[in-house]
């Protein structure tokens, strides 16, 4: 099974939580290489470039990791207007 580490990415300016994704090793290699978000996504079974296909890229400020290093906070300046599939800004937007 392949270890995943959850990733919780924040906006660096004004602390919105934006998501939650999962990175394995590969993922923060890329990440922390070319200083935008990777994930490995769970669906496709792949690693994944946050935006490669919209556009709305997740550019780096800091990544902090957890006190037991197995969990990760990305701080980032969102390139774009959304990062939910759904077309919203965030994916913490349902209320229950």
């Amino acid at each position: 099974m392949k270890k995943l580490n959850p990733a919780i990415i924040q906006e660096n300016k004004t602390g919105e939580v934006l998501m939650l994704g999962y990175m394995d090793r590969k993922a923060l290699i890329m990440t922390k290489k070319e200083g935008v978000v990777y994930f490995w996504s769970r669906s496709r079974n792949k690693l994944w470039k946050k935006g490669e296909t919209t556009g709305n890229l997740l550019k780096v400020i800091k990544i902090y990791t957890d006190c037991d290093s197995d969990a990760f906070l990305i701080k980032v300046r969102l390139i774009g207007n959304a990062v939910c599939h759904t077309g919203n800004r965030n994916c913490f937007y349902k209320i229950i």
